[in-house]
C-alpha cells in the first residue's frame, strides 16, 4: 500500500462507519483480529519505520488521530486538538559553575574547565551543598557479579564520589554497561545522593560518563552545533554531576585513609576499591550556567481523554502511554558484498539487507495500538471514577523527548496524575523463548507505590487466564537497566508511581526484521487486558495509590 492509499483507506473507513463499534467496551471489546489490523498498517513499509521527524510519524499520528475522533475519544492536546507539539531545542551552554572543596581548614575553589567539568545542561543555577562527601569504590550495586559498592552504606544528602569507568575484573563491562554509564543517575535516584563526581575521565579510562540527554553536537538534521539536544524545561534544578581532574581529587583526598594516587592505581588495574567516607570534608557546588537555544525541531504528541464519572474524582488522571515512534529507514543502498546500507539506523540481520526500513512492529507499534484498543475499550464502555489520559509519545527512541516534553509541559496537572501505565514491546516473548508464553514483565511497579503494584497484582489475578508476571526486568542491579529506558521514566522522575508492561527483548530489537508476521496476537490481546484492568482499578480507587516510595524490592524470582 502507498502513502495515498494508507491514507485514502482511513479516510473511506470515516465516510463508511467501517471502524465497527466494540458492543459495549470494556475488556470483551479487545479483540487479536482488531490489534492485527492496526499493528499491519502502523508498522507497514508506507510508515517509513517512524522517524521521529519523518513524514511516516506523521502519517502514524493521522492514523490514530482519525480512529479516536471517530471513536469520539475526547481530544486534549494544543488548542483543542488532539496534537501537542514537542519541540526539541539544541543548547548551547556558557557555564560559570564552580565547585569549592573545603578539607579541614583548607578551602580551594575549582572552575568548570579548570579541574571540573560539569555536564552540559546543568539546570537551574543555584548553590548545592554537601556537609558530607562518602567514596564508593566503583560506584556498582550487582550481587549477580559479587560487587555490592552501597552494601551498608547511607549516602542520602550526601555527595558520592567513584572511580574507574570499565568497573572492577569481577563486573564484565559489556555485560553491565547501563550501569556503569548510568552510576550517577542510580546515585542520585535510588541512593539518595545530591550529586556525584566521576573521575573515570581523569584517571585515563574511556567511557563512564551517562545519564545526560542526547548530548551530541550535531544532532538532527539542522546540523547546527550545539552542546546538547533536550525537550526537557531549562530552569529546573538537576542535581550536580561532575568530572574531576587528578589536581581536583588529590586535594580531595588528601586526608582520606587511602590517598588518591593509591586508589587511582587500583581503578587502573581493575582491583578491589575500599570505600568510605571522607571526614571533615565538604563540597559546595555552584551551578551558574546560561542557555541560548539554538535549533529548536518540532514533532508531536497525541493526547486524547475520556473523563471519568465522579465529580470529585473526574479532576484527577490515571495516565496511559506508549511511544508510537521508531528509528527510520536506511537512505542508502549497502556496499557490494556488504548487508549493511551506509547510515543505516539500526540493527541489519543476516539474510535481510535489501530490506531498508525498520518498521519497529514490537517496538512500539504493539504499544501503540495496545493503547489505541485502550482508549476505545474506555470510551464505549462504562466510565470510571478518575479521568484516562491518552499519550502516544513521539521520540522515545531519541531520548525519551514526548514524555519529558508532556510532563514537563502537560495538557492535564501534573499533580492530578495519580498513576503511569506504560506499554512498551508487548507482542512477543523475550528472546523468542516459548516458554516466555504467557510472561509479561513488570518494571518500576513497587518502587514508588506498594499499593500500586499490589493493584496489579490483583487485576491479573481476576483474568480468566492470568499471565505469569515477571520482576527480574525491576531489579536496580538488572543489566539491561530497563527502568530509565522508556517513557515511564519521565513520570517517575516527578515521583508519580508507575508501571512499565514488556514482554522483553529479542533477536529483532532495532533490527530491520522486527515484522507484524512475529507478533503473537492473542498473547498482544492478553496483556492489554491486564493493562485495561490495573487501570479501571486505580482510576476507580476511592483515593490516589499511597506514595510509600519503598524502592524495588520485587526482583528475579519472585513469585
Amino acid at each position: 500500500m502507498t502513502h495515498r492509499r494508507v491514507a485514502l483507506a482511513v479516510i473511506l473507513a470515516l465516510s463508511a462507519g467501517l471502524f465497527p463499534a466494540a458492543a459495549g467496551g470494556g475488556l470483551s471489546s479487545i479483540r487479536p483480529e482488531e490489534l492485527r489490523e492496526w499493528l499491519t498498517d502502523v508498522s507497514s513499509d508506507e510508515m517509513l519505520g517512524r522517524a521521529i521527524y519523518g513524514a511516516g510519524l506523521g502519517l502514524t499520528a493521522a492514523y490514530i488521530e482519525e480512529h479516536l475522533r471517530q471513536w469520539d475519544v475526547r481530544a486534549a492536546g494544543d488548542a483543542g486538538g488532539y496534537l501537542q507539539t514537542v519541540r526539541v531545542r539544541g543548547v548551547r551552554t556558557t557555564s560559570r559553575s564552580s565547585v569549592t572543596v573545603q578539607v579541614g581548614r583548607q578551602s580551594r575553589t575549582f572552575k568548570d574547565g579548570e579541574g571540573v567539568t560539569f555536564q552540559k545542561f546543568q539546570g537551574s543555577s543555584r548553590s548545592v551543598v554537601a556537609p558530607r562527601v562518602e567514596f564508593v569504590g566503583y560506584g556498582i550495586d550487582a550481587p549477580a557479579a559479587g560487587q555490592m559498592d552501597y552494601r551498608g552504606k547511607d549516602v542520602k544528602d550526601a555527595a558520592v564520589v567513584f572511580l574507574g569507568a570499565n568497573g572492577p575484573k569481577t563486573v564484565d563491562s559489556g555485560t553491565y554497561r547501563q550501569i556503569l554509564t548510568g552510576r550517577s543517575r542510580y546515585a542520585v535516584d535510588q541512593q539518595g545522593a545530591i550529586a556525584s563526581i566521576d573521575a573515570a575521565l581523569s584517571s585515563g579510562d574511556t567511557g563512564g560518563r551517562g545519564g545526560g540527554q542526547n548530548a551530541s553536537g550535531r544532532a538532527g538534521s539542522a546540523n547546527v552545533p550545539v552542546d546538547f539536544t533536550t525537550s526537557r524545561r531549562l530552569d529546573q534544578p538537576i542535581a550536580p554531576d561532575v568530572s574531576a581532574s587528578d589536581e581536583f581529587l588529590t586535594f580531595l583526598f588528601s586526608r582520606a585513609p587511602v590517598g588518591y594516587d593509591e586508589l587511582k592505581r587500583k581503578a587502573a588495574a581493575l582491583e578491589p576499591l575500599p570505600s568510605f567516607r571522607l571526614n571533615d570534608v565538604s563540597i559546595r557546588f555552584d551551578v551558574d550556567a546560561d542557555y541560548e537555544v539554538a535549533r529548536t525541531q518540532l514533532t508531536h504528541n497525541v493526547v486524547a481523554l475520556v473523563e471519568g464519572s465522579d465529580p470529585q474524582l473526574r479532576s484527577s488522571f490515571v495516565a496511559l502511554g506508549a511511544h508510537y515512534d521508531h528509528i527510520g529507514y536506511a537512505e542508502r543502498s549497502a556496499a557490494p558484498g556488504s548487508e549493511r546500507p551506509p547510515g543505516a539506523p539500526g540493527r541489519v540481520t543476516a539474510g535481510a539487507g535489501a530490506d531498508h526500513i525498520w518498521n519497529g512492529a514490537d517496538d512500539n507499534g504493539s504499544g501503540t495500538v495496545t493503547l489505541m484498543a485502550l482508549a476505545r475499550a474506555f470510551r464505549e464502555g462504562p466510565p470510571p471514577k478518575r479521568s484516562i489520559v491518552f499519550v502516544w509519545h513521539t521520540g522515545e527512541e531519541a531520548g525519551l523527548y514526548g514524555s519529558r516534553y508532556f510532563t514537563d509541559y502537560p495538557t492535564v496537572p501534573i499533580e492530578a496524575i495519580v498513576a503511569q501505565l506504560n506499554v512498551d514491546m508487548v507482542g512477543r516473548n523475550r528472546n523468542d523463548d516459548q516458554e516466555q508464553a504467557n510472561t509479561v514483565y513488570l518494571v518500576g511497579s513497587d518502587r514508588i507505590s506498594s499499593e500500586l503494584h499490589e493493584i496489579s497484582r490483583a487485576a491479573n489475578s481476576s483474568l480468566p487466564h492470568p499471565l505469569t508476571l515477571d520482576y527480574e526486568m525491576n531489579d536496580p542491579s538488572d543489566p539491561e537497566q530497563l527502568y530509565y529506558r522508556s517513557d515511564h521514566y519521565s513520570y517517575a522522575a516527578k515521583g508519580i508511581p508507575v508501571i512499565f508492561f514488556t514482554t522483553g527483548l529479542h533477536p529483532d530489537y532495532h533490527a530491520n526484521t522486527d515484522e507484524v508476521s512475529k507478533i503473537q496476537f492473542d498473547k498482544l490481546t492478553r496483556v492489554a487486558g491486564l493493562i485495561f484492568e490495573t487501570a479501571s482499578r486505580v482510576a476507580n480507587l476511592d483515593h490516589a495509590p499511597v506514595r510509600d516510595r519503598r524502592g524495588a524490592r520485587a526482583g528475579k524470582g519472585t513469585p
